[in-house]
């Protein structure tokens, strides 16, 4: 079995492993007071979400015939991995969905302009809204302590908006602000970008007709 193919028959069940540490991850955010069987639960269940991408990274090495390289072109999976307290960003593997919508999205610029911006935005929007409340909610002088707070802040941050009524006052809080200032400085710059391209291909098949 070759690399390419172990990943495309491993995606749907990471996805799913991901949707799985998502809820894991978030529950205990939303609700401060939850019960402690329960959150016990929920943190086997993200060591478990854990050990099943390092097995998944174990396997795709072990198929590379350059593991070396390999390993270097994905070195964001050996650093989710090897650094747990960055687990939560595992969840960035939900934007393989966005991969998905593409199939069934428009052939067209556009259309593929919308499916990844909606999607991207949308995931970087409520997952940074979780990462922010889990570092600023109970900080001594946050202003973001509620979910719909964090939710106002990060969709504010990821538009490149920034009115200022909330920040985080955390050191894990500014640097979930710092990603998602670079997610929305690269989504404003594609759609920019590929409407720019739209609208040359189409004058130049308008010439073209003429």
């Amino acid at each position: 079995m070759t690399v390419e193919r172990w990943e495309r028959r491993s995606e749907v069940p990471l996805i799913l492993l991901a949707l799985a540490f998502l809820v894991a991850y978030a529950w205990p955010v939303l609700d401060p007071q939850l019960d402690a069987d329960v959150l016990g639960f929920l943190r086997v269940l993200t060591w478990a979400v854990w050990v099943a991408f390092a097995a998944d990274l174990l396997v795709r090495l072990v198929l590379a015939e350059n593991r070396r390289r390999y390993a270097l072109h994905h070195w964001y999976d050996v650093a989710l991995v090897a650094l747990p307290l960055l687990r939560p960003l595992r969840l960035l593997r939900l934007l393989a969905l966005v991969r998905m919508f593409d199939r069934s999205a428009a052939s067209s610029v556009a259309g593929r302009v919308l499916v990844y911006v909606a999607g991207a935005a949308t995931l970087a929007v409520g997952l940074g809204a979780l990462a922010v409340l889990d570092a600023e909610g109970k900080a001594s002088g946050a202003n973001i302590t509620t979910f719909g707070d964090a939710l106002w802040w990060a969709t504010a941050t990821v538009t490149t908006v920034g009115y200022g009524d909330h920040f985080p006052v955390t050191t894990e809080g500014r640097f979930v602000a710092v990603v998602l200032m670079v997610l929305g400085i690269s989504v404003v710059g594609a759609v920019t970008a590929s409407v720019a391209s739209w609208i040359l291909a189409h004058a130049a098949a308008e010439r073209a007709e003429q």
